[in-house]
């Protein structure tokens, strides 16, 4: 924990479930593996039971015999104790005090309680001297308010410092997950990150990952809105359970709707303008009408909106999946750039991928391209094509571009086929993932296509 004045304030903790918890984990190894995945070191107040728990961790980790003469010997080695026998002295006197072995996850309960007790008062603490001192805005201050309590909540709040041990156990928990679901997929690769739907941008990007700031920008009529909708009701059809949140600055909640049934539907966008149909088509939207509808996807349209209001509407959300942004020109930001769109920009770009990293969620903000592509031979685009600020490819983890080469050559023998341009990738390597293209339906689809051009892959 950070170091603040906390002058009158009784530290809440409980050095009885601290001692129980390390007493029972020395007294029966297999005890730590029923609270290593939520019990954490820096969760412990007294120093001596943070750093003993540490070394068992890590002795579990290693697949090594946990008992009073290891942990002992592993607490000398680091400087936890001086001599064997005062390490052995304590060990054995929080074995002999431990009321029950197998109450060990109550013990860890209480210790995660008063862990999170002390942070509500660290927050509080953080947010008076925010208020008190700070030359941010009211909103701003609100903002850190709001994310303090949120970090708590979701079990994210920051310390100062956080032992490797945790983390390391975290990512070789999360390898070995993929491991096993690799060899049930007969020894296939699996990806970490939410499915697209698009197998074959699958592949190329492992999906959505947590924490993902994603770029998907094209010029206008290539379709980026209705691919950011189809991402969406896949994403929402495969993982029930998660909620998909889309900010829509530039069309209405109707019209994004619409556009979703269309797809859904397969019914061409001017009857559900004209309401001209047949038969067949109205009940192929009342299909469509019915799965929407069961689906967990959410749509705000508030104009010009910024990343602070976006934040606070999202932190109300109890499983967030995909947060879709359309489109990044049109957010506006809370600070004053005197016209600078440049700075402005850049500081939008920097608080999604801040906001991405908070809630830990992929992130998907629509962008739009300069004209440059436009002057090109080749009209595919460019990271330097991107709109109103360099920052946007520094602050992204992927930027994608759409192109269709039929909307500039009507004599392309290629008019269904849409190149998704993956420029930047800090997954893995950039490249071109081609799609389908239903453009009556605005509906793109996975698609395997033979496709020549002599720019065609620079993956």
């Amino acid at each position: 924990m950070a170091e603040y004045d906390l002058t009158g304030i009784n530290l809440p903790f409980d050095p009885t479930a601290e001692e129980a918890v390390i007493g029972a984990v020395v007294g029966t190894k297999d005890m730590l593996g029923e609270v290593i995945e939520t019990l954490r070191p820096e969760h412990f107040y007294i120093d001596r039971c943070r750093e003993i728990y540490a070394l068992m961790t890590q002795l579990y980790m290693s697949n090594e015999k946990i008992d009073v003469l290891t942990v002992g010997d592993m607490c000398v080695r680091h400087g936890v104790f001086e001599q064997a026998t005062e390490a052995r002295a304590f060990l054995m006197g929080a074995l002999e005090h431990c009321p029950s072995v197998s109450s060990i996850a109550k013990y860890a309960e209480i210790v995660t309680e008063k862990y999170l007790l002390r942070s509500l008062i660290f927050a509080s603490k953080e947010i008076i001297d925010a208020a008190n001192n700070s030359a941010d805005t009211a909103d701003a201050i609100v903002d850190f308010a709001e994310q303090k309590i949120f970090d708590i909540r979701s079990g994210t709040q920051s310390s100062s410092l956080t032992h490797i041990v945790g983390v390391v156990y975290d990512r070789v928990r999360a390898f070995s997950d993929l491991v096993k679901s690799s060899r049930e997929n007969g020894g296939q690769p699996v990806m970490t990150g939410l499915s697209t739907g698009f197998s074959e941008l699958d592949k190329r990007i492992f999906g959505l990952n947590k924490s993902d700031l994603i770029i998907l920008a094209a010029r206008p009529g290539m379709g980026k809105t209705s691919f950011a909708m189809n991402i969406a009701t896949n994403v929402s059809k495969r993982f029930r359970d998660k909620q998909i949140c889309v900010f829509s600055l530039e069309m209405s909640k109707e019209q994004i709707v619409s556009r979703m049934m269309c797809s859904e539907a397969l019914l061409p966008s001017d009857v559900m303008k004209t309401g001209h149909s047949t038969p067949e088509q109205l009940n192929n939207v009342m299909v469509a009408a019915d799965v929407l509808q069961h689906l967990e996807i959410y749509i705000d349209d508030t104009p010009g909106c910024n990343v602070t209001n976006i934040k606070s509407k999202l932190r109300r959300m109890k499983n967030l999946g995909v947060v879709i942004i359309d489109y990044l020109q049109l957010m506006t930001s809370v600070n004053n750039f005197h016209g600078n769109r440049v700075a402005e920009i850049s500081e939008i770009t920097r608080n999604l991928k801040i906001m991405a990293k908070e809630l830990n969620v992929p992130v998907i903000a629509l962008s739009q391209l300069a004209r440059g592509p436009e002057q090109r031979p080749d009209k595919r685009p460019l990271l330097s094509d991107l709109r109103d600020s360099g920052s946007i490819e520094q602050d992204a983890d992927i930027v994608m571009f759409l192109y269709r080469n039929s909307y500039y050559d009507k004599t392309d023998p290629n008019q269904n086929i849409c190149e998704c341009l993956v420029a930047k990738n800090r997954h893995g390597e950039t490249g071109t993932v081609y799609l389908g293209w239903q453009g009556e339906y605005t509906k793109f689809t996975n698609v395997e296509v033979k496709y020549s051009h002599q720019n065609q892959d620079n993956g």
